[in-house]
Order: structure tokens, then C-alpha cells, then sequence
């Protein structure tokens, strides 16, 4: 099993303090998370895409660049890319650009997004939002593995012979496609071989289990062999202790103040205690012990081979979050890595035939 670091860069008062940092700050905390993913051995680091509060993650290929200039070992992945939002043509040239910045660290998690002031902010509807993201994604596709692609496409102007720059360095990045609730993100994961990431952070597991039985099917339908199939799934909160009950302990402010603010929002609640949090939910919170086991039974139903953590502390106390990464590295990773296979590909960047990488430093 692979394990990987995932922040949105939630930027709204800490549920605990109400103190709300410095935009800077929350930018510098997000690079130090990734330098502290690779010092502890986590397999990838991923920033989210949002356009809306209260998100700080515009532009993930710009915080994605620094990351990489500040690693070396660390795979890079989005969570998600919006392609419904955005000109595949651009995409294409911004992550071709830091797939070499990386030399070839990049993996994709692409999806249709969400969120009405996103929606509205690039004039996307909930009708065309789907279109939208299957032209995209197929456009980008197509510019990573074509020297010159021509599209009729109803989103963009068509493309006539086009040709992107810089050509890729990965031949091709390896893209995941997220999928919260819908079969539409699962269906075109599917039909083109692709990895599924499972978002499995709202709700109880069946739900997500729905969705990667219907992959699963489509996928066979589509052709594609079943021994080849990944799948990826997210956590909903971290905080591994000693014991169940230092670990409750500590995360209960942090519960306690995010449900306040769902209501106060008009969120819907879904769990309305801590236990049932834990208990019905996907967040990793107890033992490292108990912190196995629900692995082990979240595995049972995804088959999962790949788990994303937050990288950020989220409320609880920096030494605390960094006290359970650590202990969740040392007495949990080790335990699944072992227990639960990898995903049926290798980690390392795929390159073209004969094409020798430059070793890391």
C-alpha cells in the first residue's frame, strides 16, 4: 500500500482558536507539511483546486513547483485538477511544465470539481459540467500522447493540427479521476484504463463502495483486465495516539468546533458525535492498532491500495498532528505496506524508450 499527504488548503479560523493565519502563513505551513510528508516516508504529497472560499488552492501548479524544488523523492499529485473548469490546452502546458520541474514526480487526480461560486466564476453549469469535464480530459489525453492534435470541440475553439509545448517528459502522466458521488467520473475512468480515486471522506463507506463496484463493472465491460485496476481512497481526519482514548481526547475540540461551524453554515451534518465520527466514518482516530484494523475493513470494501492522510493539523496542536504522522509511520505504514499489496504499476515516473533520468540528489 501506498501513502499519501493530501492538503485543500482550507483557509478559515483554526476550529479551535478562531485565529485565522496570515495567507503567507498558511502557504508556508502547506510547504513545510510536504517537506515533513517526505522526511517521514509518505509516498506522495497532493494539493487540491478550489476557486471559491474558504480555499487557498487556486493555482496548484504554481504551489506544486515549489514543492518539487524543495523534495526529491516525493511523487506530486493534484486533488483534484478541475478540468471542467479550465482550457485543457492550458492545463497541458502547466503540467507538462512542472512534470519536468519534477522530473517526472507527477500523477493527476482530475475531476468535474464542485462548488456553485467556482461554477459561476467560469461560467460552468450543472447541466454542462459533466461535457465539460469529458472534453477536457479527453483533449488533455490526447495533447500528452500526440505531437498534433486536431478536436472538434464544443468548449474551447477547435484545435487544427495544434501543438503543445513543451512536449512531456512522463510519456504519459499517469492520471487518477476523483469521484465523490457520481458514476459519470467513474464511467471515464473506465472506458480509458484509468485509476479511480475514491473521495470517501463525507459519508460512511457504502456509498463509495456503490461507486468502485460500478468501476469495477465498467471497467470489465470496457475490456480492460481486472488484475490492472487501482484504486485510490481519502481519509476524513488523523490523529493516532498510544491509546483510543488519548487519541479521542485530542480530537475532540477539533470535532466538536468543525460541526459547530457545519451548522452554523447550514452544512449538512452527517455525524453528529465523535464515536460515530470514528465509528461509521473514515476518519483514522485511535491505536495504531485500531487505526490497522480500519484500514483493513475500509480495504475489504474499496480494495484500495493507495491511502490519502491530511497533511495539515486542522485544529489540533502542530506538535500533536506531528506526533501522530510520526507514530502513524512507524507502527501503522509499515503493518499495511506489508498486510495490503501496492498498486498494479510502478511508483517511479514512466519515460519514453531510452530516455535515462537524472538521479535524485
Amino acid at each position: 500500500m501506498k501513502f499519501l499527504a493530501i492538503t485543500l488548503i482550507v483557509h478559515r479560523p483554526d476550529p479551535v482558536t478562531a485565529v485565522l493565519a496570515p495567507t503567507h502563513e498558511r502557504f508556508r505551513e502547506v510547504l513545510d507539511n510536504a517537506v515533513l510528508a517526505e522526511e517521514l516516508g509518505f509516498d506522495g504529497f497532493g494539493v487540491g483546486e478550489r476557486h471559491e472560499r474558504p480555499f487557498l488552492s487556486s493555482a496548484p501548479t504554481v504551489v506544486l513547483s515549489h514543492v518539487a524544488a524543495l523534495t526529491r523523492r516525493i511523487r506530486l499529485f493534484t486533488a483534484v485538477t478541475t478540468l471542467s473548469l479550465l482550457d485543457p490546452v492550458r492545463a497541458y502546458e502547466d503540467y507538462a511544465t512542472l512534470d519536468h520541474l519534477s522530473e517526472g514526480r507527477l500523477d493527476l487526480i482530475i475531476g468535474k470539481g464542485n462548488g456553485t461560486a467556482q461554477r459561476e466564476l467560469f461560467h460552468v453549469t450543472p447541466e454542462d459540467q459533466w461535457d465539460r469535464n469529458a472534453e477536457s480530459y479527453e483533449v488533455f489525453r490526447r495533447l500528452w500522447r500526440q505531437d498534433r492534435v486536431t478536436a472538434d470541440t464544443r468548449f474551447r475553439p477547435p484545435l487544427k493540427d495544434a501543438e503543445a509545448w513543451p512536449r512531456p517528459y512522463q510519456r504519459p502522466v499517469r492520471v487518477w479521476h476523483g469521484s465523490a458521488t457520481s458514476e459519470e467520473s467513474v464511467d471515464l475512468a473506465a472506458r480509458y484504463g484509468d485509476p479511480l480515486f475514491s473521495a470517501n471522506v463525507t459519508h460512511p463507506v457504502e456509498p463509495y463502495a456503490e461507486l468502485v463496484r460500478h468501476y469495477r463493472e465498467r471497467w470489465e465491460h470496457y475490456g480492460h483486465d481486472p488484475a490492472a485496476i487501482a484504486v485510490g481512497a481519502g481519509s476524513a481526519g488523523l490523529c493516532v495516539a498510544r491509546t483510543s482514548q488519548e487519541a479521542l481526547t485530542a480530537y475532540r475540540p477539533v470535532f466538536e468546533s468543525n460541526l459547530a461551524f457545519q451548522r452554523s453554515a447550514g452544512l449538512p451534518v452527517v455525524f453528529e458525535t465523535l464515536e460515530d465520527f470514528v465509528a461509521r466514518g473514515s476518519a483514522l482516530i485511535g491505536s495504531p492498532e485500531q487505526v490497522i484494523d480500519k484500514v483493513h475493513r475500509y480495504h475489504e470494501r474499496l480494495g484500495h491500495t493507495v491511502l490519502h492522510v491530511t497533511a495539515d493539523a486542522g485544529g489540533l496542536p502542530a506538535a500533536r498532528h506531528r506526533a501522530s504522522l510520526e507514530l502513524f509511520q512507524s507502527a501503522v505504514a509499515p503493518t499495511l505496506r506489508r498486510e495490503i499489496p501496492d498498486p498494479p504499476f510502478a511508483w517511479a515516473p514512466v519515460l519514453p524508450a531510452g530516455t535515462a533520468r537524472t538521479p535524485a540528489a
